[in-house]
């Protein structure tokens, strides 16, 4: 009989605290019987929250007590340095203690990856952390990577990424040769930086399954599952496509409430608008990995409501099951690559 998923859950952390995050651990138990919640937090709160429902510490579900939390504006130094009994800083223990499979917190993003960094440490053959999250895309969704760990980075680190990314599609989607390019200002070979040019130099001679440069529309339309890029160019890449998305969920709701005619309208198209407005909704893309750790952490939105927060444990369900960083670690050890890794 397989062993149970343990999963260590930073409930006091977020934009919502614990009324994300309670609700969206218990449902989550609700739907995997083979798993173990552990909600890190101030165990007085943490009580009172599971008060009225029907769960309450014991097999499947357990609370670890701490003093501090981490405010969302704090400095990663700070946190790092005088937050030891944080609710983000424990989880994180427990992972690094073998008492977790993975953690998953919506807290500051900077003191979250400071904090995973310093106690987990970093692959053998990985210089940087990064960020990856899958975003909705016509074909299929593609990962993305760096989304904002890393502001500049080197063409080694940018092949680093490309090998963690292709090494998570490949164990979570089982995509046996994951098509990766590199987000660049322009598909031809003479566009780009030193930098996006010399990295792609680098993959031209690896063994990932590199396909060349990919401008920022066409990382939703183009037959690709992993992109590539720097920290900055990410996230804004990233913040620009959920400020696309929600952009035409207003103007649809402005187009459709205009008059009794266009109202009608709406009525006859819900079935449709209700699919779209799923199949773009970020809430069910949330549940970004920092790879490239000696360890699992799951970085949620910190503005994440129950169904957010639910993705975000799924995806880090879903890592577990994979074995992540082994299978990174493997792929590394093939790249063809073996002294450019370390930048």
């Amino acid at each position: 009989m397989a062993a149970p998923v343990v999963l260590a859950v930073d409930a006091m952390s977020g934009d919502h605290g614990l009324s994300v995050t309670v609700p969206a651990a218990l449902s989550c138990l609700e739907q995997h019987k083979k798993l173990h919640i552990v909600l890190v937090g101030d165990q007085v709160r943490l009580r009172a929250a599971l008060l009225d429902t029907r769960w309450q510490p014991g097999k499947r579900l357990s609370l670890q007590h701490t003093s501090e939390v981490v405010a969302m504006d704090e400095s990663p130094a700070k946190a790092l340095r005088h937050k030891k009994d944080s609710s983000m800083r424990v989880a994180i223990n427990l992972v690094k203690a073998g008492q977790a499979s993975a953690a998953v917190s919506a807290g500051n993003t900077g003191a979250l990856m400071a904090t995973a960094r310093f106690v987990l440490k970093t692959l053998p053959g990985i210089d940087r952390p990064a960020i990856v999250s899958a975003l909705p895309a016509v074909l299929r969704p593609v990962h993305m990577l760096d989304l904002g760990a890393n502001a500049e980075c080197t063409p080694e680190q940018l092949v680093q990424f490309a090998v963690m990314g292709s090494a998570l599609v490949t164990a979570v989607n089982g995509v046996e040769r994951p098509r990766v390019a590199l987000l660049n200002i322009g598909a031809e070979e003479i566009k780009g930086n030193d930098t996006i040019r010399s990295a792609a130099a680098l993959l031209q001679k690896s063994t990932i399954n590199y396909v060349g440069f990919v401008e920022g529309d066409g990382v939703f339309f183009s037959d690709l599952d992993v992109v590539v890029c720097d920290g900055f160019a990410g996230n804004v890449a990233l913040k620009t496509g959920e400020g696309v998305a929600k952009l035409i969920r207003q103007f649809m709701r402005e187009e459709f409430d205009r008059n009794v005619f266009t109202r009608a309208g709406a009525a006859a198209a819900m079935p449709a608008l209700k699919a779209l407005s799923r199949r773009i909704d970020p809430r069910r893309y949330n549940g970004a990995s920092f790879v490239g750790l000696q360890g699992i952490v799951i970085k949620s939105h910190g503005s994440a409501d129950a169904l957010s927060f639910g993705s975000a444990l799924e995806v880090a369900l879903k890592e577990v099951e994979k074995d992540v960083p082994m299978r990174i670690s493997k792929l590394l050890a093939s790249s063809g690559l073996p002294g450019a890794f370390k930048a």
